[in-house]
């Protein structure tokens, strides 16, 4: 059952630090919206939700919400129905607007992209016109876990989304049309969205966290192997100039650091304790010029505060370049969403 609003707010402020760096400017390019409670896990997260984290200590500029399946409209054409989403977030994004606080500057939303090209299109103009000039791309996600090994989630029903034809073709018209494609997916479909990658070299793809590294189920008692494997297709993917990395998500169950379960959340210390190697080599294979941090909250939120995240990145970051750490914190964000 999911936590209240109220009962998660008590569980994460066990743990309150000082701001690292409080002055540097951050854009948060992905986190989500919804009214009710999410895939029975997680309490409503509306605009004054997301203030009460971006006004927790650090400097926020602007966001960019990514689709997650909400207010979808429920008459009409079929294909339509996630213009209703994107309406949703651009009342929000209107209303963050002038508040002095976080602003919500671009929405990535959502249409199957295997469809015919006709209908991809007339969802497109859709979204372009609903969200009065905050649209930038479509996700679509492949995550697909058939035996259900993560206990988490599947983006899509079908395990080979990303090798089919006409979901190529789809993708192939998004960069045709200067749109961006995000996705997320399993370590283990890294391969597969290698292919897709390759097939579409004029197409911007966002990779968003990490390519989902498992550590859960059959990979509980793998991690060095599930590690060696990911660095091996991650840098693979990195090759591919027209994929920029989302680095963050790394704290979803299925990522299996069991902070979720805890008595108290993790400290920022114990973040980049853990995490450091996943930073530091999408980091070192990307570089900070195709890296940007990302909070996925609030499904990161089930497992750690805004505060201590963006403590961590910043921990994670102290020896870096001013140019680097202004590149992962919000320059590659700003230039790939076009803020």
């Amino acid at each position: 059952m999911a936590l209240t609003t109220a009962e998660q707010k008590a569980w994460l402020n066990q743990v309150i630090e000082p701001i690292v760096d409080p002055e540097r400017e951050i854009v948060d390019p992905h986190h989500h919206m919804w009214r009710g409670v999410a895939g029975g896990m997680l309490p409503p997260f509306l605009l004054e939700d997301l203030w009460n984290d971006t006004e927790s200590g650090h400097n926020i500029k602007k966001t960019v919400f990514m689709e997650c399946g909400t207010e979808y409209h429920t008459t009409g054409p079929a294909h339509l129905y996630p213009v209703g989403e994107t309406e949703f977030v651009t009342a929000a994004a209107q209303a963050s607007r002038g508040q002095g606080k976080a602003e919500i500057a671009a929405l990535v939303a959502h249409t199957d992209l295997t469809q015919d090209p006709g209908l991809i299109r007339e969802v497109l103009d859709a979204h372009a016109t609903a969200s009065k000039g905050l649209f930038r791309g479509i996700r679509q996600g492949g995550a697909h876990d058939a035996d259900q090994v993560t206990g988490w989630l599947n983006a899509t029903p079908m395990p080979d989304l990303y090798r089919q034809p006409a979901f190529r073709r789809g993708v192939a018209l998004l960069g045709e049309l200067g749109l961006t494609y995000d996705t997320w997916h399993y370590h283990f479909q890294n391969e597969d969205y290698l292919a897709l990658a390759q097939a579409n070299p004029n197409t911007v793809m966002v990779l968003d966290h990490f390519g989902s590294p498992v550590r859960v189920g059959p990979f509980a008692d793998k991690h060095d192997q599930v590690f060696e494997q990911w660095k091996k297709d991650i840098l693979a993917i990195s090759r591919c100039d027209n994929v920029v990395a989302k680095i963050g998500g790394l704290a979803m169950p299925c990522n299996g650091y069991g902070w979720e379960q805890g008595a108290t959340p993790p400290t920022s210390d114990e973040v980049v304790a853990a995490q450091r190697d996943y930073y530091l080599y999408a980091i070192d294979c990307f570089g900070p010029e195709r890296c940007m941090f990302e909070s996925n909250f609030p499904v990161d939120k089930l497992s750690l505060s805004y505060q201590v995240y963006w403590n961590a990145m910043k921990k994670l970051t102290a020896d870096f370049a001013e140019a680097d750490k202004h590149a992962l914190f919000s320059g590659t964000a700003t230039r790939v969403y076009k803020l």
